[in-house]
């Protein structure tokens, strides 16, 4: 039985990024012959106190940008709080070659060299976003952690774009993967009129947004900044609101606004680049990052649309669920796990 390890920050919020790990690790322990884990990794108290250190001192530092292998370690005691359902946790870095096969995310794939590459540990690289390829400025250690990766799984098509511009020589190392996305029966007809946004990103962007919009606003609509709360909470909010306003900058996939739309919500905003593959009218409608003004303008238009009872296509929405399925996901986890000897 092969023994499927992914690597992941050691993060106590929530995060796209090990959210999808978790599914992923969680679906392969579903499939026959095929196990998996999760290992978490953070740095060391010491490495902290040095960076800060350095920091205050302001001592320049010439080492290789990114997380350094000797700096980091497993939390023995680490617990996801956020995430439902269970996985299996790693909790060192003993590997078996004969049985594990590990897969870095992009932002620490420049680890491979010292981490498995000298142990003859097989490895793949996952890449969640095109734009964060660049873990460290140490070229050798980054070209030989992907030349020597048995594959290079990309989440999106605009992924893919990116690690074949970064690594031309290798693009018959990629394959595809998806993610899926079950929010369960959405009730159309109890939506209140909820516009929803996370802040996180870009700050600057959803405040200019939210400034220009509330005057102009009926008190028939009230905003919901969906920050710092629970998956579960997430979901209940999405299904209950009409709007989300997305403000997704050089992702790779950009998961809120799919969900948001698999919730039934008319999304408004910045494709982050990787949603461009799912940012279909009627709806989704593109703003192009930076025009506040044409922002503001088009959730007038969209309220407009839904307080006269203009429905969003159900073709569409039914397309969506289609593609983004467990169904679609599992087929392309089985697809890679071909490649796995």
């Amino acid at each position: 039985m092969k023994n499927i390890i992914f690597v992941t920050h050691a993060e106590k919020g929530p995060s796209g990024g090990a959210k999808y790990i978790y599914k992923f690790s969680q679906i392969i322990n579903g499939i026959n012959n095929f196990s998996s884990e999760v290992l978490h990794i953070k740095k060391k108290k010491i490495s902290k106190y040095k960076n800060s250190i350095n920091k205050i001192l302001k001592i320049e530092n010439k080492l290789s940008s990114g997380w350094q292998f000797s700096d980091i370690t497993c939390p023995k005691n680490f617990r996801y709080s956020w995430f439902e359902n269970k996985i299996n946790l790693k909790k060192d870095f003993n590997f078996n070659h004969k049985r594990d096969f590990i897969i870095l995310p992009e932002i620490f794939a420049h680890l491979a060299d010292k981490m498995l590459i000298k142990n003859k540990t097989n490895y793949a690289i996952l890449v969640q976003n095109g734009y964060s390829i660049n873990s460290t400025n140490d070229e050798i250690s980054l070209n030989k952690a992907y030349k020597n990766a048995k594959f290079i799984l990309s989440i999106s098509n605009d992924t893919s774009k990116c690690i074949k511009l970064r690594f031309p020589k290798l693009k018959t190392k990629i394959l595809k993967v998806s993610y899926s996305i079950d929010l369960g029966i959405i009730n159309f007809k109890r939506k209140k009129n909820i516009i929803t946004y996370m802040s996180r990103k870009l700050p600057q962007h959803s405040n200019l947004v939210l400034q220009y919009l509330k005057p102009n606003l009926t008190k028939k609509w009230q905003i919901k900044n969906l920050q710092n709360i629970s998956e579960k909470k997430t979901y209940e909010i999405l299904k209950k609101s009409k709007i989300f306003l997305s403000f997704s900058n050089l992702e790779g996939f950009g998961l809120p606004p799919l969900e948001a739309a698999l919730a039934g919500n008319s999304v408004i905003g910045y494709t982050g680049e990787g949603g461009i593959e799912y940012w279909k009218k009627p709806i989704f409608n593109k703003i192009n990052s930076g025009d506040i003004n044409n922002f503001v303008t088009k959730i007038f238009e969209v309220i407009k649309k839904i307080e006269s009872k203009k429905k969003n296509s159900q073709l569409k929405y039914n397309f969506l669920k289609k593609k983004y399925s467990r169904e679609t996901e599992t087929k392309n986890i089985k697809n890679f796990l071909k490649f796995i000897r």
